[in-house]
């Protein structure tokens, strides 16, 4: 090979290389995946739920004990369900200390907070709104962080998961209580051996709006998939009035088990069966206010950062969606008096619907 030519080629190589590097972080830019030393700039969908308060005061106070750096909330989209006595009477007094306290700008539309921050909280405290709020952050390719439930349905549920791989633009959704210190520790205790088997602890309020355990369940269902992961086959409950217990079956034989009260102490708490050591704990509810050290928040807000500056979903939107089938079968299962449920029959009738919706279109 000539010197010339070769000079040529390495001039072209170069040439591409820039291009591909530019092209690349257009793509990154378009994203909404801020640079790895700038504060992401968060913006908040819907101001009816506490969260909405804490987690913007975590972010952008300082001087709080718990304050988690990184990211700032500058703007949000008030949202809100009237028909949910839980948002019509408490939108107003959230999103007065969203935006007077935090100086944190309102805005009109989901499509005009995309265009001013990198990523994105949906908060809204109506699961069955989640999927509507978060199509124009999946067009505007923004990462997102949804709160629980991640939706009002298993079906709205799926469409999100389809929304987010069509958009190629990633999601998670958790319950605070995955990330609650104490779970953690016993999740992590090497003493601990491999886990045979869990119970979790929690309260269980019902709204009839969304399946039993979308509302205040999933908290607790969540805490027992953070210690026994997926793979649920069947689903059992037992129902009363003030309480439920919910039995799943894993693949690989083991059992966990929740249960949801609604009397006596509001209190969450978890056993872990190990194969060389019982570990447990009892906490009080995750209230940021109340209870500061045990507060789960810091540790969902640190992960939510770098989930946001591209790191990989804390919870994997699979685990998520087994999660949103087990409530589901939970339900099916308090119809049929107890009967076990397969989560395969809560997935399978879902697709069956889906592929009966593509043929009437």
């Amino acid at each position: 090979m000539s010197e010339k030519r070769g000079a040529a080629i390495g001039v072209a190589v170069f040439l591409v290389t820039v291009a591909v590097a530019a092209a690349v972080a257009t793509v990154a830019a378009g994203s909404g995946e801020p640079a790895a030393t700038a504060p992401v700039r968060i913006g908040l969908i819907g101001l009816d739920t506490s969260h909405a308060v804490e987690f913007t005061s975590i972010l952008n106070d300082a001087s709080r004990p718990d304050h988690v750096a990184g990211g700032r909330v500058i703007a949000a989209f008030k949202g809100g369900s009237p028909d949910v006595e839980a948002s019509a009477t408490r939108i107003e007094r959230f999103t007065g200390e969203v935006t007077k306290k935090w100086g944190v700008e309102l805005v009109d539309s989901i499509e005009a907070l995309c265009s001013k921050v990198d990523a994105v909280m949906v908060t809204s405290v109506d699961g069955r709104q989640h999927l509507a709020q978060v199509r124009p952050v999946f067009a505007a390719r923004k990462r997102v962080y949804i709160d629980k439930p991640l939706a009002g349905s298993f079906k709205d549920a799926q469409e999100i998961a389809r929304l987010s791989r069509e958009s190629g633009t990633p999601f998670f959704s958790s319950s605070s209580l995955r990330f609650q210190p104490e779970l953690q520790a016993i999740r992590n205790n090497a003493t601990l051996g491999d886990i045979l088997g869990a119970s979790t602890h929690g309260p269980c309020p019902i709204q009839t709006y969304v399946p039993d355990l979308f509302w205040y369940g999933i908290h607790t269902v969540e805490m027992l998939y953070t210690l026994m992961g997926p793979g649920v086959e069947t689903v059992t409950r037992v129902h009363t009035a003030d309480t439920d217990v919910v039995v799943g079956r894993w693949r690989d034989g083991r059992v966990g088990v929740m249960r949801g009260h609604r009397a006596g102490p509001q209190t969450y708490g978890a056993i872990a069966y190990g194969g060389k050591a019982i570990l447990s704990f009892g906490a009080p509810r995750p209230d940021a206010a109340q209870e500061p050290s045990l507060s789960a928040y810091p540790a969902l807000l640190e992960a939510t950062l770098a989930f946001f500056r591209g790191g990989t979903a804390p919870v994997p939107p699979e685990e998520t969606l087994e999660i949103m089938a087990f409530m589901e079968a939970a339900d099916l299962s308090k119809v049929r008096q107890g009967a076990p449920v397969a989560l395969r029959e809560v997935v399978a009738a879902q697709r069956s619907a889906g592929d009966s919706s593509a043929m009437r279109r």
